[in-house]
């Protein structure tokens, strides 16, 4: 079975006082090259995020290569071409998605494109308005 892990999925698994960190690391743990995966721009989403965490929990550039380093050991990365960028930003004007949801557009388009059965992400109601092929593949760990 294919997986796609969402960045909202991935971030939580590397901190153990986050709300959803237990069954985000059970899932990713048990995910492998041979049928998991997430998209390139969760690694920057990843680390956008970690890197301004406030107070204790920010991390440096540094520290964040290394944990970016364990998602991808563990985990395929799906990118998508101009042409793939540019369809999913048709698709969200005929949509109306707009502001920041076209970032998990995006990651929705790459497990798609990567044949994703389950689409792993905290964000449940805002990957759901993204039609019903992502939908029905949409699961919280």
């Amino acid at each position: 079975m294919k997986l796609f892990f969402d960045t909202s999925v991935l971030i939580p698994a590397f901190f153990e006082d986050h709300e959803h960190h237990e069954a985000s690391l059970r899932v990713f743990l048990r995910a492998d090259k041979k049928q998991a995966c997430c998209g390139a721009h969760s690694l920057v989403e990843f680390y956008a995020t970690t890197t301004r965490f406030p107070g204790r929990h920010r991390l440096s550039g540094e520290q964040v290569l290394l944990l970016l380093e364990n998602v991808q050991e563990r985990l395929t990365i799906v990118t998508l071409d101009a042409q793939e960028y540019s369809g999913v930003l048709k698709r969200a004007a005929e949509a109306g998605i707009v502001g920041g949801a076209i970032y998990d557009l995006l990651l929705a388009s790459c497990g798609l494109k990567a044949g994703a059965e389950i689409m792993y992400t905290w964000n449940v109601r805002d990957f759901r308005r993204f039609g019903p092929e992502v939908a029905k593949r949409v699961r919280t760990p």
